[in-house]
Formats: structure tokens, sequence, C-alpha cells
């Protein structure tokens, strides 16, 4: 037996998640199955390589599928709201202490982290650390690449 694994996501990340389920069984399976009709209509399977392409898209299509119904399924819908303490789904200001570097990060479940648009993980290692946190708390991030520490400057 399997253990599941809560899916911490916005709203509107989950949203994406259904549209993408959605458009995966409405759209893309159909047209995965008749190229595979139309493949096995070419005759000899064994050297059809149209046949054999459509086969292993279908695999990942279902695959997907499969995934994006266990995400939908284990969500937990981030609340947002306002609080003194950093909690997924709050959007923090922190200051890196050696650079006196400021960046502003939204903490997400791990379906949604962007780091191209400052969206991480609540279990990366800087979010693991400020999690529960309050402006003013200076905490040690230990990672892969050497310790730091940060300071939380705001929280939204």
């Amino acid at each position: 037996m399997t253990t599941k694994q809560e899916n911490f996501i916005t709203k509107e990340g989950l949203n994406e998640l259904k549209k993408e389920l959605e458009n995966l069984t409405v759209n893309v399976r159909p047209e995965v199955i008749n190229a595979i009709k139309e493949a096995r209509a070419l005759g000899d399977l064994s050297e059809n390589a149209e046949y054999h392409a459509a086969r292993e898209k279908q695999g990942q299509i279902e695959s997907r599928i499969r995934e994006l119904e266990y995400l939908i399924e284990n969500a937990t819908i981030i609340e947002e709201g306002l609080s003194n303490e950093v909690t997924i789904g709050s959007t923090v200001e922190i200051k890196y202490i050696e650079d006196d570097e400021i960046e502003t990060y939204k903490i997400v479940g791990s379906t949604e982290a962007d780091p191209f648009e400052n969206k991480i993980s609540n279990e990366s290692p800087i979010a693991k650390v400020i999690l529960g946190k309050k402006v003013g708390d200076i905490v040690l991030v230990e990672s892969p690449n050497g310790n730091y520490q940060v300071e939380v400057i705001s929280i939204k």
C-alpha cells in the first residue's frame, strides 16, 4: 500500500491541473487513439514506426492523466490569508544576510513551484526553515551549495 502525499496547491493551480486533465482526456487521448487505429491499418505492426510512436505517446498521455488525477484527488488548497507567520501561500520578503540582497518569494506546493516566477516549493531548503517564522527572525538555511542566513523582512 502506498502512502498518499498531500499536494499543497492554490485554487488557481488546481484549476490549471483540472484544465490540463480535461484537455488530455477530451482532446489528446482521442487523437492518439485515432493515430493508433490509422497506423494499425497500414499493415505489419512489427516494422510500423507510426504505430510504435503512437503507442509510446499513448503511454505517456495515460501516465500523465493518472498523475493529474492523483494530484487533484490529494489536493490541499492553500488558504491565502493574513498571518504574522510564514505559511504555505505566503509571499515573503527575505534578506540574505551575507550579501544584503533582498528577494521576494511566494511559498507554494511542489507542483506549482516555478523559480522563474519566484514561487518556491514548501519542500525547498529555504521554505522549510522560514515556515512558521515571523518578521525579524533570522534563520540558517542548510543547502547543498553551502549554508547561509536569511532574515524575514515582510509577510504578505
